[in-house]
């Protein structure tokens, strides 16, 4: 019998109309057997996934990381295997699992059946695979529209970026791990569980989804164009060796603010400070592409 799959695809996700019907077919070639369903209302993922827990072998979901965070609490709670093909405009996960970006190559993926248990960070009841963060940001996330990073893809990021950083100022936070507390004043604060958020830039340059760690840096910096010269730094993940970086490592953490700061988890705001956070290793199953021969 073939596999049967749930396709979740976001219509709203900026390939995902356009490409449903290249998926569908993708995938039936591989021999899949799909239930697809509308997800109009990205919030219904979960729901639809536990709907389905005893028809289907897998999920597989269409679209970016905002729609794969939609998902992620039905297959934590299902145990389902996840599918990604990335139609959003960073695809992040997809780039710290190695998936690529070509429709047909990310279905040979899945039809190969290579699965990978992955971590995930935790903020306050609510699950992310690549990055929560505070700050700078936020700011993007809140000016950022559907309509731009539809038309501009990655560069409607840049763009929005520079316009928050030139109005950034800094906020004072408690961070608080392995019983230290530490008082800082900064205009971002990032905990990352995967490698890459914010359309490639990396969380530190070691950073791998199963390294069973969270890492956490604070940007210092005192004046907006500091961030311009740190941004090349940004894209490998070495900017935690720059002064105006502190950066750490930890299984748990908590950061509090004097007022409730909003947090970005995977690009969409789902809960303020104080935060609390930890990593679940293991905590999903995912296909990825065959491990390279030694």
């Amino acid at each position: 019998m073939s596999p049967r799959a749930l396709l979740l695809v976001n219509h709203h996700a900026r390939q995902g109309q356009k490409r449903l019907t290249e998926a569908i077919q993708c995938l039936q070639e591989t021999g899949l057997d799909l239930i697809e369903e509308s997800t109009e209302n990205p919030k219904r993922l979960t729901e639809i996934i536990q709907h389905y827990r005893n028809q289907v072998d897998l999920v597989i979901v269409g679209g970016g990381d905002g729609t794969l965070n939609a998902a992620v609490d039905g297959l934590v709670d299902t145990q389902l295997p996840l599918g990604i093909l990335p139609l959003g405009t960073a695809n992040d996960l997809a780039r710290t699992l190695g998936i690529p970006n070509s429709l047909p190559e990310a279905c040979k993926i899945i039809a190969a059946g290579e699965q990978r248990r992955i971590d995930l960070g935790w903020v306050n009841g609510k699950h992310f695979f690549n990055v929560a963060s505070m700050g700078l940001s936020v700011k993007i996330t809140e000016r950022l529209t559907k309509e731009a990073k539809r038309r501009w893809g990655v560069f409607a990021y840049v763009a929005t970026a520079l316009q928050v950083i030139w109005e950034s100022r800094p906020f004072s936070a408690e961070i608080r791990m392995n019983g230290e507390s530490i008082r800082v004043k900064t205009v971002q604060i990032a905990v990352g569980n995967g490698r890459y958020y914010g359309g490639g830039m990396a969380v530190v340059h070691d950073a791998t989804i199963d390294d069973q760690r969270l890492d956490l840096y604070s940007l210092e910096i005192k004046n907006w164009w500091q961030i311009i010269l740190l941004l090349p730094s940004m894209r490998e993940g070495k900017h935690i060796k720059w002064r105006e970086v502190r950066a750490y490592q930890g299984q748990e953490m908590e950061v509090y603010t004097r007022k409730p700061r909003p947090i970005n988890t995977d690009g969409e705001i789902t809960t303020y400070t104080p935060a609390h956070f930890r990593v679940i290793p293991g905590a999903v199953s995912v296909f990825v592409p065959p491990a390279p021969q030694s």
